[in-house]
Parts: C-alpha cells; structure tokens; sequence
C-alpha cells in the first residue's frame, strides 16, 4: 500500500501531454520508415500492421487501468483519456493507410467490407471506438449526463473485442500473438466488478 502511494503520488504530478506528444511522433516516425524504405519489401502492409498493432496495445492498457487500481492500488486514471484517445488516432491512421494506401478504389472498399468478415470486423470496432472519441470531453458528460456517458462508453468492451476477433481473423493460421491479445482482453473484462471504463480519463464528474 505504501509502495502503491508514493507511486500515485508521483503520477499525480506528471502531466498527460507527453503521451499525446510520444504518440503523435511514433506515429509520424513510423511513417517515415515506411516512406524511406525500413519496413520491408512490403512498407504499405508492414505500416498498416504497425498502427493497428500499436492501437490495439494502447487499448489493452486503456482496459488494464481499472483492475490495475483494482488489484495493486495504482491508479492511473489521470492518463486513460489518453491512452485510450491515443489508441483510437493509432485505429484510424491503420484504417486510414488501407483506404488511401493499400485499397485506394472506392468501390473495392465497399466490397471488401462486405465480402471479407475481418474487415466487417475491424470496421465494425472503428464504428465502436469513434463516439467514444467523440464523447472523450467534458462538455459530453454534461450533455450526456453521468450515466448516460458511462451506458455509451461500454462499447470501450465491444471495441477491444472486436479489436482482438479483426487481429486473429486477420493472420493466416493459427497463430499465438493474436490469440494472446484476445485472452488478455477477455482476462482483463473478466476481473472487472462493475462497468465504467471509457477513454475518458477519470470519473464522470462536472467541472
């Protein structure tokens, strides 16, 4: 307990821009590696598996705040609006380099979302994470009210599934990477009492 406080009150004074910063540059570094040819033969497909990878990890840590508190004391409650916001930007820029990239035809688009089950997946958990994205503010918990931003925000649960099923459907064979992802996810709903988590940092609360 002792050890959990001291650490709560070193992460009481340590501000949430960093990790908006530390994104916003990996994202912008991995960019160029693909641009300047170190990803690969194949950059486009290595930098779509990068942002989804990475978005996917930053919204099992957006997951793992709450029993974190839960089990250790730890709060990092202060930083789950951003992790859970930077998850969603690393989302939609994998999403982004398939449409502009890889796909580029509209009507290929259409007909990929409908005809290949991990893409109806994946854009399914986009459509999940997005009013929560949205509603990451405080000017949504007072229109929305208290319980009802708690209600939309538990499609942060659907998304994180949704996220682990595009993963594992979107390797070919049976492979454990994946499958590790989606049995932390569901490890991670398990231990939760009680619903709550969104990517909003904290509580609802007025301000």
């Amino acid at each position: 307990m002792a050890i959990s406080s001291s650490l709560n009150g070193v992460f009481r004074r340590v501000p949430t821009a960093p990790i908006y910063i530390l994104c916003a540059a990996h994202l912008s570094w991995l960019f160029y590696s693909a641009a300047t040819g170190g990803m690969g033969p194949e950059p486009i497909k290595a930098l779509e598996h990068a942002y989804g990878e990475t978005g996917l990890k930053l919204l099992v840590l957006t997951l793992a705040v709450t029993p974190l508190r839960k089990y250790t004391g730890v709060s990092l409650l202060k930083f789950r609006r951003a992790l859970g916001l930077s998850a969603f930007f690393y989302i939609l820029a994998h999403l982004a380099v398939w449409l502009v990239l890889d796909v580029q035809l509209i009507g290929q688009i259409w007909a990929d979302i409908i005809k290949r089950p991990y893409i109806t997946v994946g854009m399914a958990g986009f459509a999940a994470l997005l009013p929560l994205a949205v509603t990451s503010n405080n000017a949504s918990i007072r229109k929305l009210g208290a319980a009802g931003w708690r209600k939309l925000h538990k499609l942060t649960y659907l998304a994180a599934l949704l996220g682990g099923a595009h993963y594992i459907m979107l390797v070919k064979g049976i492979q454990l990477e994946p499958l590790v992802y989606m049995a932390v996810i569901v490890g991670l709903l398990a231990t939760r009492s009680r619903v709550g988590l969104g990517i909003r940092g904290d509580s609802p609360r007025k301000s």
